[in-house]
């Protein structure tokens, strides 16, 4: 059985190799990159690293060449070639190179979902199925170290900022996502659809749980969504940036990433982490 990873050189991929490689033989992995010469550095001499630039179909039909089983890990957006171009570009060459199932990872409920960071997976997710191939859908929810700028500022004894309101989010660690992405890509018999997510929490939940790890004493304050992205603006990130992250805590306060699921846990086989340690761990 041949396992191909993409995206290997993010913080993602990384993870996912390590897991990997404690459970299959390393012969049986392929590793693929943008930057081929990178992971070859960063990864084990006996992993098989080959081009998986999204943009180029031809070469990633080529790569894929030989493979089972494709763990495809979504790109991100803004990039010259749309994100869902890039995405059926992977998905056309899977097809091509008789690759025999796809888990990929997608978005919270993406096929009720409909917000901005949703259309791209709700859309990749329909076109694998359109194109026959055996797949699960990875629906992770939200990593703990994405709010890692938030937590920095508050262990400084800065301000705990969010603009979220009540709306609660599955935080768990990167790397039990991709702990739980090896563990169904190496399934016999997986589910089509995985919620994965940690338990459900808000901003003060997530606050109040930093304060007894925390460096610093610190305020919690939740703002308006115009405070929130004034604020940003004011801390130097550029206009496009602030209103990203704005938006995503619109999202946020509208409940798109309020979900209760055990399934991160159930494919796992163990607890998560518990968020005082996951805390402690990302500062």
């Amino acid at each position: 059985m041949k396992y191909a990873i993409t995206m290997v050189t993010g913080k993602f991929g990384k993870a996912v190799i390590n897991y990997l490689m404690d459970l299959v033989n390393h012969n049986d992995i392929i590793a693929l990159a943008r930057n081929v010469n990178k992971a070859k550095q960063e990864l084990p001499d006996d992993i098989e690293v080959r081009p998986g630039d999204y943009t180029n179909k031809d070469e990633i039909v080529e790569s894929l060449n030989g493979v089972d089983k494709l763990l495809f890990i979504s790109s991100q957006p803004g990039g010259d070639v749309s994100r869902l171009q890039q995405h059926k570009n992977v998905v056309d060459a899977a097809k091509k190179a008789g690759v025999k199932y796809i888990a990929y990872t997608s978005f919270p409920h993406a096929d009720k979902a409909d917000n901005f960071l949703s259309k791209d997976h709700t859309a990749t997710e329909l076109y694998i199925k359109e194109m026959g191939i055996d797949r699960s859908f990875l629906r992770n929810n939200w990593y703990l170290e994405n709010e890692l700028a938030t937590l920095k500022a508050a262990n400084d004894g800065g301000t705990f900022v969010y603009a979220a309101d009540n709306g609660k989010v599955g935080w768990a660690l990167e790397k039990e996502y991709a702990e739980g992405a090896v563990k169904v890509l190496t399934m016999e018999k997986p589910k089509e659809i995985y919620e994965f997510a940690g338990k459900s929490r808000n901003y003060d939940e997530l606050a109040n749980a930093l304060k007894p790890v925390a460096a610093n004493d610190f305020a919690i304050k939740d703002v308006s969504l115009d405070e929130y992205k004034d604020g940003m603006q004011k801390a130097g990130l550029p206009d496009a940036v602030a209103k990203v992250v704005t938006d995503i805590q619109a999202l946020i306060k509208d409940g798109e990433l309020q979900e209760e699921t055990d399934d991160l846990e159930n494919v796992l086989g163990h607890p998560l982490t518990p968020i005082e340690e996951a805390l402690k761990e990302i500062l």
